[in-house]
């Protein structure tokens, strides 16, 4: 367990490239983050990762070449991020995307969010599932599953499902092309689930893993903030899937964001999202205005 100021000094010589004006593009609605953030967390972090994937390129060639004596290109690198609604997973990780692609060899990252494989609204309703949303039933795990699979075999131009969070729904038709990167990064509520069968889960497939975490008192602070922020910008658009909370007053916003928060969200969190933490490689530990006081790093 390392707290914050110990942690930065793992940087050692890992140059900062990020930008201000770069980093201001990268964070989401009610989700802060500093160049003292990158600095002090993301490239200790880089640096470890970066350690973890010239290992794994070792044993690679090793087995490949020193004893199948035969080699092929390296399969993606893949990196899962977990952690509750609200906790700042998509902002962590576009700016460690970031910060790995300016790293050594300028590797190609890219970034795939797991809501693409959630089942689009009609099928959730049709099941009397959207009160479950984000809950592990909610999701394609067939399809998530065949898609690491690909990945992780060389397979070029997949095809990932786009979502639409105004719309909260899967855009039909459209999608993310993935091509054989040299790093994925996978972010989503559940990528740490297991399975109650001898069934392939997505944990089987990453190289390295994170748990974004915080107290869930937090976390409700910071999921009724970004609510009350959308209520009075994303939702007054008339395509937005929450228009019809566009006239609630600040009070009934908040009450509604709560109520919410206490149906679905904890209860997904407590009992599915944070029995996975105990398998992450990393934990980074928020506390408030999301900053990141503490690193748990798990050494077997």
């Amino acid at each position: 367990m390392f707290a914050r100021e110990q942690w930065a000094t793992l940087r050692d010589a890992t140059a900062l490239r990020l930008t201000e004006g770069e980093l201001e593009r990268l964070t989401g609605v009610n989700d802060p983050a500093s160049i003292a953030d990158v600095a002090e967390v993301f490239l200790p972090l880089a640096r470890l990762i970066d350690v973890h994937i010239a290992a794994a390129r070792d044993l690679n060639r090793m087995v490949e070449g020193g004893f199948v004596g035969q080699s092929r290109l390296a399969a993606p690198y893949v990196i899962a991020i977990a952690g509750s609604v609200a906790v700042g997973k998509s902002t962590f990780a576009r700016i460690l995307q970031a910060v790995l692609s300016q790293g050594a060899g300028q590797p190609r990252v890219e970034l795939v969010a797991t809501d693409g494989f959630l089942f689009p609204t009609a099928t959730l309703q049709a099941n009397n599932l959207m009160g479950r949303k984000g809950f592990p039933e909610s999701y394609d795990v067939r399809r998530m599953l065949v898609f690491l699979e690909e990945l992780k075999a060389g397979t070029t131009n997949l095809q990932v499902p786009t979502y639409s969070h105004e719309a909260y729904d899967v855009t039909p038709g459209e999608f993310q092309i993935v091509d054989r990167p040299d790093i994925l990064i996978f972010e989503g509520l559940n990528v740490l689930q297991t399975a109650n069968s001898t069934a392939a889960v997505a944990s089987d497939f990453f190289d390295f893993t994170i748990y974004l975490d915080a107290d869930s008192e937090e976390i409700e602070k910071w999921y009724v903030e970004r609510f009350l922020k959308l209520q009075r910008t994303v939702f007054q658009r008339k395509t937005s899937y929450f228009h019809h909370y566009k006239e609630l007053t600040p009070d009934e916003a908040r009450a509604v964001a709560r109520g919410i928060w206490g149906r679905i969200n904890l209860p997904n969190l407590l009992e599915n999202i944070v029995p996975t933490r105990r398998r992450a490689r990393v934990v980074m530990r928020k506390a408030e205005n999301h900053r990141i006081e503490e690193v748990w790093l798990r050494q077997t």
